[in-house]
């Protein structure tokens, strides 16, 4: 236990709080341990409903942006939609779309190019959005530091309106509208939407300047999802977007795209989805195509209209992913036998990697990766002839963009936020950018030693929880952490599955209850043993169905 800390329990007020709010004890021990310890307060929290969202009439340009859209509407003006090249991005544009068609509008969307322009309003993106002959343009989840690409279209006499939740320039955007919570001078109370949640607050706004009746629930699927792939917190009015949209996606008579996406991910129709069902199954395989250059490709399945039409795309969907997983793969082992060679086995400061020949659209995850083997800051680049693009990944405690600021003279350009960042050099300076690097990265290490923390110590009154618990209690992901729990339990069963036997697949028995758990890459270490001390999550057993919940293992302890 010396790498853990078991977070204290209890007993008594966990008792309590489970009474008044229909939950077993460990699920309200975990409410404790989030800060909900009033009843009301905690009732609410776990009962979140749209009617709780936060009044959007602060939100500035939200009103300007609708009436724009909503006379381009009536004019029958084009309207152009351009999205980033990303989930959000994507969905974001999908949700705006399709909103403006379903209320009579003519309408056509983009997506950004990684490989033909980049991230954002580029130049080449704004010559695609020209050609199409608009009125109005509408960018998702980009635009925020366009400014020249806007003034452009303005002074063409085409308005632009900008829908993004990225980091403002102090430079003021001449853009029609510019919907952006971050904006210092917005009203908006909630800041944590993603461009997805903003896509579908305007949606909202065009309905009522319209007088329209439209369902809007339709779209809260991509709103989830959307949500979940930016790692946008799961608090606030994200986390009862995110609730609602669950329930929706991939369910009978929903969007055919959806439902063939869940098929494969092999998750059943009576399933209840969680948020990790999304960041693990569904983001990566919808991420895939933007990585290597075909986010159309996404657009369109998510917009296929009928099931055979959804299939079809589905398997060009499934062909880039196990691409971008070969490709990734292939470079995380390169550049972690680089850092080893640069840095030695335990660096304490940030590390930067390159080389020619991985592939640009897989650096971001290459470097989530070595933060997660490495526990220090990663900027890993892909070098093609003279110039590189990056990405910068970093540990919860760590601002990457801030340690990225004090190194903006080695770069040609940069931008993202405080856990992740794109960056673009030469390479003549990759040298110089290494060292201000590692100088601006000084102590980022210094947390590595610290210990875990364990929500709950299954035994006595704190038992396995419920999957109907785990549901009130979630949706869980970033800000609002999963639970971990502490488990003893006996080895009722143990089989190695996966390549080279690497993965556990248990069945176990804790206290009187029986369980199945999954422990990946540690067979090795559970393989002939008969009791097991445990760290770990609990999640819905989608294999066998109903209530059936299943322990991920995270660690074991020996």
């Amino acid at each position: 236990m010396n790498r853990y800390r078991v977070r204290p329990s209890d007993e008594r007020a966990a008792g309590m709080l489970a009474d008044a709010c229909g939950l077993g004890v460990t699920a309200a021990q975990v409410l404790l341990h989030r800060g909900l310890r009033d009843a009301d307060a905690a009732r609410s929290f776990l009962d979140s409903t749209l009617r709780g969202l936060s009044s959007p009439e602060p939100m500035l340009d939200r009103a300007l942006a609708s009436e724009r859209i909503a006379r381009a509407i009536r004019a029958r003006e084009r309207i152009v939609v351009f999205g980033d090249y990303d989930v959000d991005g994507t969905t974001s544009a999908v949700i705006l779309s399709e909103v403006i068609a379903a209320l009579g509008g003519e309408v056509r969307t983009l997506i950004a190019d990684r490989f033909h322009g980049g991230y954002g309003l580029s130049d080449q993106g704004l010559d695609r959005c020209l050609a199409e002959g608009p009125g109005l343009l509408v960018t998702c989840d980009c635009g925020s530091s366009d400014h020249e690409r806007i003034a452009k279209a303005m002074t063409r006499g085409i308005d632009v309106i900008v829908v993004d939740h990225h980091l403002v320039p102090e430079q003021a955007l001449p853009a029609f509208a510019f919907l952006n919570p971050h904006r210092p001078d917005c009203g908006f109370a909630y800041k944590g939407l993603c461009s997805a949640g903003l896509a579908f607050s305007l949606g909202a706004a065009l309905r009522s300047e319209l007088g329209a009746e439209l369902d809007l629930r339709g779209w809260l699927d991509l709103v989830a999802i959307g949500t979940i792939a930016d790692l946008a917190p799961l608090t606030g009015d994200n986390r009862r977007l995110v609730r609602a949209g669950l329930k929706n996606i991939g369910v009978p008579s929903t969007r055919p795209a959806l439902v063939a996406l869940r098929q494969a991910a092999k998750i059943p129709e009576s399933a209840q989805l969680t948020a990790r069902d999304v960041a693990f199954r569904f983001s990566p395989r919808l991420n895939a195509p933007g990585r290597l250059g075909v986010a159309d490709l996404t657009l369109r399945f998510l917009t296929a209209r009928t099931p055979k039409e959804a299939w079809g795309l589905l398997q060009e969907v499934e062909a880039k992913n196990e691409e971008r997983k070969m490709l990734a793969n292939h470079a995380t082992e390169e550049a972690r036998a680089q850092v080893r060679e640069l840095y030695g086995e335990a660096p304490e400061e940030g590390v930067v990697v390159a080389s020619d020949t991985w592939h640009r659209g897989v650096v971001g995850i290459v470097a989530a990766r070595l933060v997660d083997t490495f526990g220090v800051p990663a900027v890993v680049i892909a070098f093609d002839a003279e110039h590189g693009h990056g990405s910068a990944r970093t540990t919860a405690d760590f601002d990457v963009y801030s340690a990225l600021s004090e190194c903006a003279s080695d770069l040609s350009a940069w931008g993202g936020h405080r856990a992740a960042a794109g960056i673009s050099l030469s390479r003549k300076a990759l040298d110089s950018f290494r060292a201000s690097f590692l100088q601006a990265t000084q102590g980022a290490g210094s947390g590595k030693g610290q210990l875990g923390e364990v929500d709950v110590a299954l035994g006595g009154a704190f038992r396995v929880p419920t999957v109907e618990d785990l549901q009130r209690l979630g949706p869980f992901g970033e800000g609002y952490p999963t639970p971990t729990f502490l488990v003893d339990a006996h080895v009722v069963e143990a089989t190695g599955v996966g390549e080279g036997r690497a993965h556990g697949k248990l069945k176990l028995r804790v206290g009187q209850e029986s369980i199945r758990a999954f422990a990946p890459a540690m067979f090795s270490r559970i393989e002939g043993r008969d009791a097991l001390r445990l760290v770990g999550e609990f999640q819905p057993d989608h294999w066998i169905g109903g209530h059936a919940i299943e322990l991920l293992v995270t660690d074991v302890l020996d």
